[in-house]
């Protein structure tokens, strides 16, 4: 079975009422696209990063009354677990799909993580025009990359709670999301952008 991008339908998943019918429709239309993306691109960054990476699609498993606004794979160099970890982000809100590097509020070394990407602030500006940048992996929203301001890195190694992610929003309507090899080449073209910075994080944090 081949990728053959995202239709109109998996969108629509988020439209369903109920936590146990939207489950059931992102276990049956959007998590076989999951596996499939995730193991191109788990083998993929396995090569480009000379390790072994491991594939872990959301199974939203805590939840037991809201159905969830969002659903994505997460790919890291841990086998047990990727939120305490730096790690690449696939998935879908009803509006758009991310590709991600999340460095999210579990980290235990978050603080040593900020500490460097602050270093590597102007590299982070550099960062080609349409990449954005979120701080709240539970939100919709993000900021062009233009916007990012030295703050909301201090906010990220400060703040508890606090995250960022850095990657592409892609449009439902776009080919991009419609077309499995065209969006196979940008989920790798943009990860490989970010590898950079995977490395300065991966740096300030142990794998167990």
């Amino acid at each position: 079975m081949d990728f053959n991008g995202f239709t109109n339908e998996d969108f629509a998943t988020f439209d369903i009422e109920g936590l146990d019918a939207r489950m059931e429709a992102i276990r049956e239309r959007i998590q076989p696209k999951f596996q499939l993306i995730g193991n191109e691109l788990t083998e993929h960054l396995a090569a480009q990063l000379g390790n072994e990476m491991f594939l872990h699609i959301a199974q939203h498993a805590r939840r037991s009354v809201n159905p969830p606004a969002d659903t994505w794979l997460a790919v890291a160099a841990n086998k047990r677990g990727y939120k305490k970890h730096p790690h690449f982000q696939v998935g879908l809100f009803d509006d758009h799909v991310f590709i991600w590097l999340a460095l999210i509020y579990e980290l235990p070394e978050k603080q040593a993580i900020a500490k460097r990407l602050l270093s590597n602030y102007d590299a982070l500006k550099q960062l080609p025009e349409d990449f954005v940048v979120s701080l709240d992996h539970t939100k919709k929203s993000a900021m062009p990359i233009s916007d990012l301001s030295e703050e909301n890195l201090i906010r990220f190694r400060d703040v508890k709670k606090a995250e960022f992610l850095v990657g592409k929003h892609i449009n439902p309507a776009s080919s991009t999301a419609k077309d499995g090899d065209e969006f196979m080449n940008e989920v790798k073209q943009t990860c490989e952008t970010l590898l950079p910075f995977y490395r300065v994080a991966i740096s300030s944090s142990e794998i167990e």
